[in-house]
Formats: C-alpha cells, sequence, structure tokens
C-alpha cells in the first residue's frame, strides 16, 4: 500500500456519482480511480498486480452491485480468484440484507448501502480505512506466520545436523575407545605378571562398558536415552570373552527394558562391570560358576543386583587388591544417587543398588554408600 496517498478503485456505471466519490474521497487523502463496468475493473486490478509500479497501484476497491455485464457479486467472485487482491467495499443502493451477507461470504471486507447525493461518502472513507487496517493487519499476520514456519523449518534442519553430527561423535568416540580396550587386551595377553595382567583386564572392562554406550548411541534412533536391557546384555557379553584367565563363568542376565539418559547409563555399566569382574575373581576359587545381573523397576525407582552363588563372607582378602574397583563402584553409585547394599540373607554374595529413574534434584544429598 502506498502509505501517504491510498488509492481507490470505485467501480460504478454512474459517472456523476463516481465523480462525487472523487470529489469526497480526494480531500480525505484518497487517489481515486473510477471504473465504469466490472470488466473494466477487473481488467485495471490486474494491469496493477503485473505492473507493481506505485502509479498503477490499487489499495482498496469500492464495488456496486447493480452495473451492465457483470453485476458486483459477480464482479466480486473474480475479483477474490486473483492473487494478493486489495480488499474490496461493498456497494448497493439495495436494502436487501441478503445481498450484504451474500458479498461478505463472498469475500468482501465491508458493506455500506449508497444513495444518489453522495451522503454515504463518509461511511465509504471509514470502510475503506477499515479494510486497508484490516488488510494490513491480515498481512502481517501471514508474514508472521510464514516467519514462524522458516523458523520452524530452520530449527528443525539445526536439529537435524546436530543429530547426524552427534550420531558421527559418538561413532568416533565408540570406535577410539574400542581401540583402546583392544590394545589393552593385547596388552594383558603379553603381560608377565599376573597382578599387571589382572590390572589390564580391569581396565579394559571399563573402557569396553564406556564404549558400549556410544555404540548404542551410534545405532539408536533416540540419542537422549540408553535401554538398558540391551545395553547390558552386550555389556556382559564383552565380559565373558574377557573373563581373567580364560574362567568362563555362567553369566546371566534379566533385566526390564528400561531407558536412561547416557550419563546414568555409563555408570550403571561401570557398576555391572567392577562388581561383575570382583565375582569372577574371587566368588569361586575352584574355578567358574554362575553369576547375576537383575534389573527391575519399582514404580520410579530401579533395583540393579549383581549375585553369585560361591563362597560369600568366606572369601579370603587378596593381598594384591587396591581397593580401586570399591572405590569405583562408590564413585559411580554416588553419579546415580544409589544405595548400595549387601543381602545378607543370600548364601553368595549379592550386591543390591537402589536408584531413581531420572536424576536426583540437584543439590540433593546423596545416600549411595559402598559395602
Amino acid at each position: 500500500m502506498n502509505q501517504s496517498t491510498p488509492t481507490l478503485l470505485y467501480i460504478d456505471d454512474d459517472d456523476a456519482l463516481a465523480r462525487l466519490v472523487d470529489r469526497g474521497l480526494t480531500r480525505r487523502g484518497y487517489r481515486v480511480v473510477h471504473a465504469a463496468s466490472g470488466e473494466e475493473g477487473l481488467e485495471r486490478i490486474r494491469r496493477a498486480g503485473a505492473q507493481g509500479s506505485i502509479e498503477d497501484s490499487i489499495d482498496v476497491v469500492a464495488l456496486d452491485q447493480y452495473m451492465p455485464g457483470l453485476d458486483g457479486l459477480e464482479t466480486l467472485e473474480q475479483i477474490m480468484a486473483i492473487p494478493d487482491t486489495p480488499p474490496v467495499v461493498f456497494v448497493t443502493a439495495s436494502q436487501d440484507s441478503s445481498i450484504a451477507v451474500t458479498a461478505l461470504k463472498a469475500g468482501a471486507a465491508d458493506y455500506l448501502v449508497k444513495d444518489v447525493h453522495g451522503d454515504f461518502i463518509p461511511l465509504l472513507h471509514v470502510a475503506a480505512d477499515g479494510a486497508l487496517r484490516q488488510a494490513e493487519l491480515q498481512r502481517a499476520r501471514e508474514e508472521a506466520e510464514a516467519e514462524i514456519h522458516a523458523s520452524r523449518d530452520r530449527y528443525a534442519a539445526l536439529a537435524a545436523e546436530r543429530e547426524l553430527l552427534l550420531r558421527e561423535v559418538n561413532h568416533r568416540v565408540g570406535n577410539s575407545l574400542q581401540v583402546i580396550a583392544s590394545l589393552l587386551h593385547l596388552q594383558a595377553s603379553s603381560a608377565a605378571q599376573d597382578e599387571v595382567k589382572a590390572a589390564l583386564t580391569n581396565a579394559m572392562g571399563r573402557v569396553a562398558a564406556v564404549a558400549q554406550v556410544h555404540r548404542r548411541l551410534y545405532t539408536s534412533q533416540d540419542l537422549k536415552s540408553v535401554v538398558l536391557n540391551q545395553y547390558l546384555d552386550s555389556l556382559l557379553e564383552d565380559l565373558r570373552r574377557s573373563a581373567e584367565g580364560n574362567r568362563m563363568s555362567r553369566l546371566t542376565l534379566k533385566a526390564e527394558p528400561i531407558e536412561i539418559d547416557p550419563d546414568r547409563a555409563v555408570a550403571v555399566g561401570i557398576i555391572v562391570n567392577e562388581l561383575v569382574m570382583n565375582a569372577v575373581k574371587y566368588a569361586y576359587p575352584e574355578g567358574a560358576g554362575p553369576i547375576h545381573v537383575e534389573l527391575i523397576s519399582r514404580g520410579d525407582d530401579l533395583q540393579l543386583s549383581i549375585s553369585d552363588d560361591g563362597v560369600g563372607d568366606n572369601v579370603k582378602a587378596d593381598p594384591r587388591s587396591t581397593g580401586m574397583g570399591q572405590r569405583i563402584v562408590a564413585a559411580m553409585a554416588s553419579k546415580l544417587d544409589a544405595t548400595v547394599e549387601r543381602d545378607p540373607a543370600h548364601s553368595g554374595t549379592r550386591i543390591v543398588l537402589k536408584f531413581g529413574r531420572v536424576p536426583a534434584v540437584p543439590g540433593k544429598t546423596s545416600t549411595a554408600a559402598a559395602s
């Protein structure tokens, strides 16, 4: 719209009334263009849209109902089919309200009754101003909606790119950690001293526990969570292959398909690694035996247990032990805000951890305690 002088196209076959409209609206700040028929008015609107110059622009249309050839309603229908059409004020001498309803339903912005003396011109001025404001608001709304859609598209594209990058990062981190675990395995295999071999094997298990999380994230549809039963199944398979001294313990898993965030999944994996490896080393002095890992949900809380049917409290203390595994379990339990308890009723050894399905509220005191 020409902000300084809006242009009104007055479509009416009454030349005398058109001159009155021209004089009346010109005094009120409008430039008035007259078309004597519906066909001429349509041609004028199409020309304005095609050329796009300020001189040819049409900001608002006043359309008479009764004209030879195309009448007002027929002309209005065709105007509404033109892209980016200006708002239309429907003008008629008829008092028939059905015409007003039909015109408004067809897309007219306003409706008024005219007279032959031009007394309606002030009302036309008000109606034209209102139609222009309404059109401006509609354009602003459409532009805002277009910007919202564009912003959503940009956000979706950025989110997709971020997800792709995260997958690539997890893939590379997982591969790098797997290389480290393999190097530790090779070093452990060639180590001459048992304590060195054991330390390297333990380190390999810890690295593999973290690597499994990144591999899970790389292949998962959801980068924000890890399904624990699948993760623990893969982790235990790694542990079966790396059991100390090739003593193949019978590792069993009973776990529900529980999803938690990747950081907490790492903590769970490292705890399972430490406690399973501890059971492999100490639960069965004479050989291998069953080791059970169980994960169940109890409402908003989770319970993780690692148990064996071995010697239990009768295990002899290993003078070579540094207590590193116990400290790691305590640290990871603190990360989960978990309690760690030994089940006194179990004949072998059963360690039970209880923690929330979601992270604890920041600032809450941890209840973790290593057994």
